[in-house]
């Protein structure tokens, strides 16, 4: 291991441990919390019931919640592709971010080489695909929206993590804003369920389906046209849909 960890286990596990071959998915969040003290004690509170595998502080330092053979409770209701209830095929890493509601911030350069060399240890380990590297707001997109748009994937793309597409960003801005027409957009709906975002959260908490829609957008917007999150989808998503898909 390329890096050094530090130990503070969480008690918000499943006690039977499962078979390493199960491990199909690395799920990253952020702590969305203040203080990185608080964020830390809540992942370590049994009254929480909330954990990850991992934790990254905003210097950089990587504390092991939860060892990998032990399912920690960082999903929550959640689905992607055909699975659901991510949590037992998944490592959760949290990395230190006030988040949304409390001045979301960009993530530190010592942040980011944590969660590459954590990352490229986990995906070799356990060969988890690339297509199976998500954010919560991918799995979980009517509740949540970490690890959010300042979380660098395009930058771990061009290291070897995760999905990006590798369009022109100057020709693609030009369809910025540009509508769709309705074939399109049913064009581009079609494309983020298979890309593995699912309309099982809609059935489950029985969202209008024109507003499930545009969270599901927005949450595609966040990991993959990330500055402008607008819930709307226009040519520049569409050609990104299409060049992801392929």
């Amino acid at each position: 291991m390329s890096f050094k960890t530090i130990l503070n286990y969480s008690p918000n596990f499943d006690e039977k441990k499962r078979d390493s071959k199960i491990i199909k998915f690395l799920i990253y969040h952020y702590t969305g919390m203040k203080k990185e003290s608080e964020a830390i004690n809540r992942l370590t509170d049994i009254k929480s019931k909330v954990s990850s595998h991992y934790l990254i502080k905003n210097n950089g330092e990587i504390i092991t919640l939860v060892p990998e053979l032990y399912i920690s409770w960082h999903a929550g209701v959640s689905f992607w592709k055909n699975y659901q209830s991510l949590n037992k095929n998944s490592i959760g890493i949290e990395i230190s971010n006030p988040g949304h509601n409390s001045k979301y911030k960009n993530f530190s350069k010592k942040q980011i080489k944590s969660i590459l060399s954590l990352s490229k240890f986990l995906i070799k380990k356990y060969k988890i695909k690339s297509q199976n590297i998500l954010g919560h707001s991918d799995i979980a997109p009517n509740r949540k929206k970490d690890p959010g748009e300042k979380f660098p994937w395009e930058f771990l793309f061009k290291n070897r993590i995760g999905l990006w597409h590798n369009l022109d960003k100057k020709k693609l801005i030009g369809y910025r804003t540009l509508k769709v027409n309705d074939l399109e957009k049913m064009l581009f709906y079609k494309n983020i369920l298979k890309i593995g975002y699912s309309e099982k959260n809609f059935k489950n908490f029985k969202f209008k389906r024109i507003q499930y829609k545009k969270i599901l957008i927005k949450a595609f917007q966040r990991r993959f046209r990330q500055d402008l999150v607008n819930g709307i989808a226009d040519q520049e998503c569409l050609i990104i849909s299409n060049n992801l898909v392929k």
